[in-house]
């Protein structure tokens, strides 16, 4: 699926390339404390945020490109997310 035609509230699958990635910050969530940091992904038809929770957070790299399976696509302060979800994985493609 390309970015340009994902929704919120919906699991999707796409292959993209990272563009940037912030630095990794602690943050403390309902379940407790967490490691945190925001991917750009882009392909053709645009980009959007992927957010890398834990472990994720510090094993990715701008330039690679990446899958991620059964992600899931939310609305977060009007733009677009992806993320892991529950059942998502991220695998690099190259």
């Amino acid at each position: 699926m390309a970015i340009g035609a994902l929704r919120a509230n919906s699991n999707a699958t796409i292959e993209a390339t990272i563009t940037a990635i912030s630095p990794v910050r602690d943050v403390t969530t309902s379940r407790g404390p967490a490691r945190v940091a925001d991917a750009t992904l882009q392909d053709d038809s645009g980009t959007i945020t992927l957010t890398l929770w834990g472990d994720d957070a510090g094993r990715f790299s701008v330039g690679q490109k990446i899958k991620i399976t059964d992600g899931w696509v939310k609305d977060f302060r009007g733009k677009l997310q992806i993320s892991t979800g529950r059942s998502g994985k991220i695998t690099v493609v190259a």
